[in-house]
């Protein structure tokens, strides 16, 4: 079966932006001495929301209408408002490093959702890519050990729970962009999930942004501009031509870079199977992309 492919320009902005979303675990544990999980969840889609409305008449594209613009608020209230309490909640009662491990999980939530509401067909290479990544995250847990036990079981299962609501990113928002604009679309599900946020916890945060240091609010604004409004936009941009379970591999560098930054700015501890695992994690990366590459973009590349 052929299955389409994605432009390699694509691949290596998505894993740019995997190392973007890696390090906000390690940002989540730095910010919580001062900011609950409601805090910054309604600071981070607050400032983005900010942004994206101010350069509104900017932004290419028609706006989603109808029940477009109904489909687009759901989203936003589900991923910008659910999700982000259980993923930063989850963060801050357990390790960045656990986190970071469970991110791996994440591609094969997406792609059942995908192949389950979008039809998309998972190819053998790409279900070997997925179980090769999942055995990566096993031996970065070390679950071969005789005292080993699921770290924060309540932390960890809010993190996954994410991940469900995650997947209505892609699933709903593919459609979504076939028919609007792509930043439109982001605005307005990023503005919809801030004014919940505000409406949840607008009064604690408003107390809590007296406390906030220089270096917090570099945090906040790195969240919003960065890993929101540029990586979530990304993100459209590259399913709107790609399959959603080919692009949730990429997924697969959270893990590898989340724990090693984790270790090297809040000193987490890291051993031997998390490296073997991170190398299993590559290896299903490798399967899983094989394929999947447009050769006419290949060619298309200039020579360094």
């Amino acid at each position: 079966m052929d299955f389409p492919s994605m432009k390699p320009l694509h691949l290596s902005l998505l894993v740019l932006a995997n190392v973007a979303w890696a390090a906000s675990f390690s940002m989540f544990k730095v910010l919580s001495p001062r900011l609950d999980a409601g805090n910054v969840v309604a600071l981070r889609y607050g400032l983005a929301a900010v942004f994206l409305l101010l350069f509104w008449r900017w932004l290419p594209g028609t706006a989603p209408r109808g029940g477009d613009l109904g489909r687009a608020m759901a989203m936003g209230v589900i991923v910008f408002t659910l999700s982000p309490r259980l993923q930063v909640t989850g963060v801050q009662l357990g390790k960045a490093v656990d986190a970071s491990v469970l991110m791996a999980l994440d591609p094969l939530v997406v792609s059942v959702a995908a192949a389950v509401f979008l039809r998309e067909p998972v190819g053998p290479r790409r279900l070997a890519g997925l179980i090769l990544g999942l055995t990566g995250v096993l031996l970065m847990s070390e679950v071969w050990r005789s005292n080993y036990h699921v770290p924060a079981l309540a932390a960890n299962t809010l993190i996954l729970l994410s991940f469900v609501c995650d997947a209505t990113y892609s699933v709903m928002g593919k459609p979504l962009v076939s028919r609007a604009g792509l930043f439109k679309v982001l605005a307005v599900a990023v503005a919809s999930g801030a004014v919940v946020d505000f409406l949840l916890d607008g009064p604690s945060t408003i107390r809590a942004v007296v406390t906030l240091s220089p270096r917090d609010w570099l945090l906040l604004v790195y969240l919003a501009l960065i890993c929101t409004v540029a990586g979530y936009s990304l993100w459209f941009a590259v399913i709107k031509e790609s399959p959603v379970s080919c692009v949730a591999l990429t997924i697969f560098v959270q893990p590898i870079a989340g724990a090693a930054i984790a270790m090297a700015w809040l000193g987490e501890s890291i051993d031997w199977g998390r490296i073997l695992g991170g190398v299993v994690i590559v290896a299903g990366m490798i399967v899983g992309f094989s394929r999947q590459i447009s050769r006419s973009h290949l060619k298309a590349l200039p020579v360094l």
